[in-house]
C-alpha cells in the first residue's frame, strides 16, 4: 500500500468507526489528548517498571518504546470507544458528531505516525500528503479543539431535561 493510501486509512478509520458506532467523537477526541499527555509524561516511567519485570533483557530498544507510547497514547480512545458505543442519537446530533469525528482521525495521525515502526513512519513522513498534514497541524489541533469544545457545551442538557419533580 502506499503511504499516502495507508495515511489516509490511519485519517479515515477513525472516522468511520465513529460514526458507524454512534459513539461521541468529542470524547473520544479528549481521550486522545489524554493519550498524548500520558505519552509525554508517562511513557519513560512505564519504560523504567517494564524494565522491572524485564531482568534478563537489556535496556528497553527505541521500538520497544514506540510501543509503550503507542499503547499510552491509544488506551484511553479504547477505552472511551467501547464504553461510549451508541451514545449519540437523532440525526442532528449524529451530524454535529462529524467534525470531531473527522478531528479525531486527523489528531490521531499527527500523533501516531512518528511512533509507528521506522520504515511505516519514514515512507509516510516522505509522501506529500504527510506534508500538508504537517503544514495544517496549527490548524487543524486548533480547529478540532474549539470544534470539542462547542459539540460540548451544546450537549448540555436544557434547563429543566432530565430533572423529575416529586409528586
Amino acid at each position: 500500500m502506499s503511504p499516502d493510501a495507508t495515511l489516509a486509512a490511519i485519517m479515515a478509520a477513525p472516522l468511520v468507526l465513529l460514526m458507524a458506532l454512534r459513539i461521541n467523537a468529542t470524547l473520544v477526541f479528549l481521550s486522545l489528548c489524554l493519550g498524548s499527555v500520558l505519552v509525554e509524561f508517562v511513557a519513560d516511567d512505564a519504560n523504567s517498571f517494564f524494565d522491572l519485570f524485564n531482568l534478563h533483557a537489556s535496556k528497553v530498544t527505541h521500538a520497544d518504546n514506540n510501543t509503550i507510547k503507542i499503547f499510552l497514547l491509544l488506551l484511553p480512545v479504547i477505552l472511551t470507544t467501547i464504553f461510549m458505543i451508541r451514545t449519540v442519537s437523532g440525526h442532528a446530533r449524529l451530524a454535529l458528531n462529524l467534525l470531531p469525528a473527522v478531528g479525531v482521525g486527523l489528531l490521531g495521525a499527527l500523533l501516531l505516525v512518528p511512533l509507528l515502526p521506522a520504515g511505516l513512519s519514514h515512507n509516510i513522513v516522505r509522501s506529500d500528503l504527510w506534508d500538508q498534514v504537517q503544514k495544517a497541524q496549527t490548524l487543524i489541533v486548533g480547529a478540532s479543539a474549539l470544534i470539542c469544545l462547542l459539540v460540548l457545551w451544546l450537549q448540555r442538557p436544557k434547563t429543566g431535561e432530565g430533572k423529575h419533580k416529586k409528586h
